[in-house]
């Protein structure tokens, strides 16, 4: 009875999950037909977006670290010192 139960139980929690997914047309299958209402409710959404697309200002490129950082820094060479570092250690006696 208690196998019964728990399997009636696990088998029931997928249903509301199910219940609330839109229909999902298959291969082929034809769309329905969209009310003149939907048209009209699609339309306005689209021009409320590209309203708010234009409301947007225009900014040009920032420099966040800007403020922190002077023209004037000097420039480091890190890299050309690590390869040479990683030459000189590879220059050393090749075994034969």
């Amino acid at each position: 009875m208690r196998a019964v139960l728990a399997a009636v139980i696990i088998a029931s929690l997928p249903m509301p999950a199910f219940a609330q997914q839109a229909h999902v047309p298959q291969y082929g299958e034809a769309e329905k037909e969209k009310t003149a209402s939907q048209k009209a409710a699609e339309k306005a959404a689209a021009d409320a977006y590209q309203r708010s697309l234009g409301v947007i200002p225009d900014k040009g490129p920032s420099d966040p670290w800007g403020t922190v950082r002077s023209n004037d820094a000097p420039k480091t060479t890190t890299t050309k010192t690590a390869k040479s570092k990683a030459k000189t250690g590879s220059a050393e006696a090749k075994p034969q």
